[in-house]
């Protein structure tokens, strides 16, 4: 049996939103598609206007504030301006930390 590496698991939107509508045939993929888009344009603008978006369970998302600061030109040593900025944060959520850890990680844990 082959070991696939953790790095080899990962899923894309297009993904997710087939996995969703399998999940529930009463829905047409547009409309799971849809759902998808308007959650993450959501939190994507909650976060623009500087808010904290938490769901409970799965985590929380918000803008970390970077400060300006000098940085170095690692080919010449010079140093260069770094203009502040803002960057999205994820912490997980309890729940989803115990089940990653009970679970292993592992998506196919039982099979």
């Amino acid at each position: 049996m082959a070991v696939l590496s953790r790095a080899s698991f990962s899923m894309i939107k297009s993904e997710l939103v087939q996995r969703i509508a399998e999940h529930n045939p009463h829905l047409y993929q547009r409309d799971v598609e849809n759902i998808v888009n308007a959650i993450l344009d959501e939190i994507v603008a909650a976060l623009a206007r500087g808010d904290r978006v938490e769901l409970r369970g799965f985590g929380a998302f918000s803008v970390k504030h970077r400060p300006a600061r000098a940085g170095r030109n690692p080919r010449t040593g010079a140093h260069v301006p770094v203009d502040q900025k803002s960057v999205p944060f994820f912490k997980t959520g309890k729940e989803m930390r115990e089940r990653l850890n009970r679970e292993g990680g592992a998506p196919d844990a039982g099979a």
